[in-house]
C-alpha cells in the first residue's frame, strides 16, 4: 500500500507522524469489518435451526421466535448510541469493549441450559453486536480519502448483504454437523482476530472525555422506551392480531408518544444523545428511505425463502442452507466487479438500476410453486443479491456526498438504525400478509371446489384408499383431512407469491423515489 502525508489523510485518521501507513489502516479497518460481519451474521444464523434450539431448551413454538426477536430489539436500542459512545471513548476502545462483550455473551448463549437464560444472554449479545455494526460505515467515510472510499464502501456493502444471506447456510450446516450450540461458539475465533487487529491498528481517532459531562439521561430513557416498544409491536403484532391485542395497542401508543418526546428532546437539548442534523440534508432523507426499503428487501427475502423451503418443500436445515448459499456466492464473486463499475456512474443511476434489478428478481417469486427446484431459487437469489448490493453502494455514496465529515458517525448510526427498522417492518408486514393471504386463497379454493365434481371425487377417493392402506381407523375422515391439508399448502404457496410481489413493489418505489435526490457525483 502507498503512504500519504498526514495533511492529505481523511479526517479522523490519527497519523502517528508525517505519513499514514495505509497497510495498517486497512488491517485495522479489516478487523472492524470482520466484527461487523459476525454481528450481522448472528441475526440470521439461527433461522434454519430454531426447531433444534426449541427441542434442546424445551421452549414452545411461540417462545422460540424470541431467539431472533430479542437480538434485534437489543441491536435497535444500542445502534443510535454508537456515535456518541465512540466519540466519548474513541472508536478503537469502544469497538474492542463491544467485541469482548460479544465473545463473552456468545459463549454464555451457547452454554444456555434454559430458554430464560438464552433470552437474557441473547439480549446482551444483541447489545454488543449492535455496537459493532455502525462503526464500519463511519470509518469508511472518515478514515479513507475520496479516492479510496468506494473500495471501503464496497467492502461494507458486501458485509451488510452477505452476512444475513449466508446466515441460514452456515447455521444449518453447523447444526447438522455439530449442534445448535456451535451457532454461538463459532463467534469466538473470529472475534479474537478482531480484537488483535483493532487493538493493534485501529487507532483512527481520539477520545473526547468532555462528552461525559451533561449526558442526556432523559433522552436516553425516552429513546430506549420508544425503540423497544416500536420493535416489539413490529415483531409480535402480526402474531397477536395487531391492535386487537391490548398489549400491542398500548405499546403502539407508548411508542408514538415517546417517539415524539425523544425527537423533541434531541432537537432542544444542547448535547443530544443522537444528533438528528443529518435529516436536514435532502439526500440523506432520500437515502434513509432507500435504507428502509433495502432493509425490507434484504431481511424480508432472507426470511421468506427459508420459510418457503421448510414449510412447503419440507427441506431440512442442511438443504435450506445449501439452497440459500447462492446469494452469498453471488455477492462474493460480483463485489469487485460492482466496485470497479460503480466508480464511473452517478450514485442515483446506481440506485435506480440496482433496485430495478432487485424488483425484477423478487417478482420472479410470484410464480413460486412446490415444483421449483434449486435453479429457479438460485436465479432469483443471484439477481436479488446483485441488485440489492448495487443499490446499497449507490445509496451510501449519495447519502455522504453532501454531508460534512464530522457528521459521519451520526449518519452511520441513523443509516443502520433505519435499515434495521426497515427489516423489522418488512418481516412484520410479510408475516401479516402471509397469514391474511393464506386465509383468502384458502377460502377461494374451497369455494371453487364442488364435491360433485368428478376430479375432486376421484382425488378424495384416492386419498381415502391410501389412508385405508395405511391402516387408518377412519379412511374417509383421514382422506378429507389430507385433502384439506393439500388445499392449505396450495393457499400458502399462493400467499408466498403475493409476498414476493409485495417486496417487488417496494423495490420499484425505491427506484422511483431516487428522482427527488440531488445529483451527487461519487468518488472515482
Amino acid at each position: 500500500m502507498g503512504e500519504i502525508t498526514a495533511q492529505e489523510a481523511a479526517p479522523g485518521v490519527a497519523a502517528p507522524g508525517a505519513t499514514t501507513n495505509w497497510t495498517k489502516v486497512y488491517l485495522g479497518f479489516g478487523g472492524m469489518v470482520l466484527g461487523q460481519f459476525m454481528a450481522i451474521l448472528d441475526i440470521q444464523i439461527v433461522a434454519s435451526s430454531l426447531s433444534q434450539i426449541q427441542a434442546g431448551l424445551g421452549a414452545s413454538l411461540d417462545e422460540i421466535s424470541w431467539v431472533q426477536t430479542i437480538y434485534l430489539l437489543a441491536e435497535v436500542v444500542i445502534i443510535p448510541l454508537t456515535a456518541y459512545l465512540s466519540r466519548l471513548w474513541s472508536t478503537q476502545a469502544f469497538y474492542m469493549a463491544a467485541t469482548v462483550a460479544f465473545v463473552v455473551t456468545s459463549v454464555a448463549t451457547g452454554l444456555s441450559t434454559s430458554f430464560e437464560m438464552m433470552i437474557v444472554t441473547r439480549a446482551l449479545q444483541g447489545l454488543s453486536a449492535g455496537a459493532m455494526i455502525p462503526a464500519v460505515f463511519a470509518a469508511a467515510m472518515t478514515v479513507f480519502p475520496p479516492e479510496r472510499r468506494v473500495s471501503a464502501q464496497v467492502i461494507n456493502s458486501l458485509v451488510l448483504s452477505l452476512a444475513p444471506t449466508i446466515g441460514p447456510t452456515i447455521g444449518g450446516h453447523l447444526t447438522e454437523a455439530l449442534s445448535w450450540r456451535w451457532l454461538f461458539f463459532i463467534n469466538v475465533p473470529p472475534s479474537l482476530v478482531v480484537l488483535f487487529l483493532v487493538g493493534r491498528y485501529g487507532g483512527f481517532d481520539k477520545a473526547d472525555p468532555k462528552l461525559a459531562r451533561g449526558v442526556d439521561w432523559f433522552g436516553l430513557v425516552a429513546m430506549a422506551i420508544f425503540l423497544l416498544a416500536m420493535q416489539y409491536v413490529l415483531e409480535e403484532g402480526a402474531r397477536d392480531g395487531w391492535f386487537e391485542d391490548d398489549l400491542i395497542l398500548w405499546l403502539a401508543v407508548t411508542a408514538a408518544i415517546m417517539g415524539v418526546v425523544f425527537v423533541w428532546r434531541q432537537l432542544t437539548y444542547p448535547q443530544p444523545i443522537v444528533s438528528l442534523r443529518p435529516f436536514r440534508d435532502r439526500n440523506f432523507c432520500v437515502g434513509a428511505v432507500m435504507a428502509f426499503i433495502s432493509g425490507m428487501s434484504l431481511f424480508g427475502g432472507t426470511f421468506i425463502l427459508p420459510l418457503f423451503l421448510a414449510q412447503i418443500l419440507h427441506y431440512s436445515s442442511g438443504q435450506v442452507g445449501t439452497t440459500m448459499i447462492v446469494s452469498g456466492l453471488t455477492l462474493f464473486l460480483t463485489a469487485p466487479i460492482i466496485g470497479r463499475f460503480i466508480r464511473g456512474i452517478e450514485p442515483r443511476t446506481a440506485i435506480f438500476v440496482g433496485f430495478c434489478i432487485a424488483a425484477y428478481a423478487v417478482s420472479l417469486g410470484a410464480r413460486v410453486n412446490a415444483n421449483w427446484g434449486f435453479w429457479p431459487f438460485a436465479w432469483l437469489q443471484a439477481l436479488r443479491a446483485f441488485g440489492t448490493m448495487f443499490a446499497n453502494i449507490g445509496a451510501q455514496q449519495m447519502v455522504v456526498a453532501t454531508l460534512p465529515p464530522e457528521l459521519m458517525k451520526e449518519t452511520s448510526a441513523l443509516f443502520n438504525l433505519i435499515r434495521n427498522v426497515g427489516g423489522a417492518v418488512g418481516l412484520a408486514l410479510i408475516s401479516t400478509l402471509l397469514t391474511h393471504q393464506t386465509a383468502v386463497h384458502y377460502g377461494d379454493l374451497t369455494a371453487r371446489i364442488s364435491v360433485a365434481d368428478s376430479s375432486t371425487a376421484d382425488l378424495m377417493a384416492g386419498l381415502s384408499e391410501r389412508m385405508a392402506q395405511a391402516a387408518s381407523i377412519d379412511p374417509e375422515g383421514a382422506g378429507r383431512k389430507a385433502f384439506a391439508h393439500m388445499l392449505h399448502e396450495t393457499a400458502m404457496t399462493l400467499a408466498f407469491g403475493d409476498a414476493f410481489v409485495f417486496l417487488a413493489y417496494g423495490c420499484v418505489a425505491a427506484a422511483v423515489l431516487v428522482a427527488i435526490a440531488r445529483p451527487a457525483k461519487g468518488p472515482r
